[in-house]
């Protein structure tokens, strides 16, 4: 009995310790099974999954550990060893928010002070009159940043794993929160509020487990392009630097923007289609659809219509900065196309410029609105949106 009393503990907390990390990581088969809910059990009963193991492991040994023969000792003492190191590598190496940082120096300056390259992607916002750019080499790194744009705070967000960058309003329930990475859930981020303790996911901004289950986060319109495309649009923007107490973080994201990072998890497969090949992902009115990034660049511009919103895709001559725009205009819908890299439509043969406005024919002076779109790897896309239609 009290060899089974000492083996179920010792079981209990190897298990809890292990499977409190796997269910929330990326390890091999941890993020394609439904076990949020589990992970989220063992993350907040931890402790006393703990106490309940140690209570048995300790009756298996009253009255019984100076009786065992030597071999039993130095086994259990091996376990025991063992389990303190699983423990300390578990809590203080392998949880999310032990890995990945906020910045401890916030800096975003005008481009007379800017120290990111122009080439380098960035998720751009405008709020209130202001914009701010955030590099993704940068957010990647840290998962979000916490800031204010024309004095409303907000929280970017951005998870290499997934490809996708996010900006969400931190207000819960009226209430400004601040939020935690706490691990991914089918390879996305998800970050725990500080309040309710609740899960929320990254790429939608929904509360997938917790008290607030179900709920959203307000989504603030954003936009991905070179830092060059978007201080085209936005000269006077402010532009967020790298802080130097992570410049090897950094470093490890080098190549990521344009998909040659060395890691499997977030390296691009050229190819169409496949799990980790880039998508443009469009959702409205419920309904979804994903174009592939290969055949935009190939046409660079691409018309098409979703749920009685007729829109174009357009991709800059630098090959990275794209936009999505509703393409009705005063009524007409508009069909463009890029001769010798100017934008024109060929419905009323007036020229746009690439930031959506008509610099000349009859359409002069309108301007383009932009339509919420995202690029991100098409295992992500297809998995949050399950019913989605592919363009073809």
């Amino acid at each position: 009995m009290k060899k089974l009393l000492l083996v179920s503990g010792m079981l209990i907390l190897f298990a809890a310790e292990i499977l409190q990390v796997y269910f929330i990581m990326p390890f091999p088969g941890s993020q394609k099974a439904n076990t949020i809910d589990i992970a989220y059990f063992l993350h907040n009963y931890i402790w006393y999954i703990r106490i309940i193991a140690l209570v048995l492991v300790v009756a298996g040994l009253i009255n019984s550990f100076f009786r065992w023969k030597k071999w039993p000792k130095i086994i259990f003492v091996i376990l025991a060893f063992l389990y303190c190191f699983i423990f300390y590598k578990v809590n203080f190496k392998f949880l999310a928010d032990k890995m990945f940082y906020q910045p401890k120096n916030k800096s975003l300056v005008d481009i007379s002070s800017n120290k990111v390259t122009s080439d380098k992607l960035v998720v751009g916002v405008t709020l209130n009159g202001q914009s701010k750019a955030y590099p993704i080499e940068i957010i990647g790194y840290h998962h979000q940043v916490q800031d204010t744009i024309g004095g409303e705070p907000v929280m970017v967000t951005y998870c290499t794993v997934c490809r996708t960058g996010r900006v969400y309003s931190p207000f819960v329930n009226g209430r400004k929160e601040s939020f935690r990475l706490v691990g991914m859930d089918h390879f996305n981020a998800m970050f725990e509020d500080n309040t309710t303790k609740s899960w929320w996911r990254q790429v939608n901004g929904e509360a997938i487990t917790g008290p607030l289950k179900g709920q959203l986060l307000k989504e603030i319109p954003s936009e991905q392009m070179s830092l060059a495309t978007w201080l085209r649009a936005h000269p006077g923007t402010l532009i967020m630097q790298p802080d130097t107490l992570y410049k090897k973080e950094y470093g490890d994201l080098t190549g990521f923007d344009n998909g040659t990072i060395e890691g499997s998890l977030e390296r691009r497969d050229s190819a169409s289609w496949q799990l980790k090949s880039w998508v443009i992902g469009v959702e409205h009115n419920k309904e979804s659809k994903a174009y592939d990034w290969n055949e935009l660049v190939k046409k660079r511009v691409i018309n098409d219509s979703l749920s009685q919103l007729p829109i174009v895709l357009v991709l800059e001559s630098d090959t990275a900065s794209y936009h999505v725009w509703n393409r009705n205009v005063n009524n007409q819908f508009l069909e463009f196309i890029i001769d010798n890299n100017t934008l024109k439509d060929i419905t009323t043969n007036s020229v746009w410029n690439f930031n959506g406005v008509c610099v000349f024919g009859p359409m002069a002076g309108r301007e383009l609105k932009p339509v919420q779109a995202s690029q991100e790897f098409w295992h992500s896309w297809q998995t949050f949106h399950p019913k989605t239609t592919i363009y073809k």
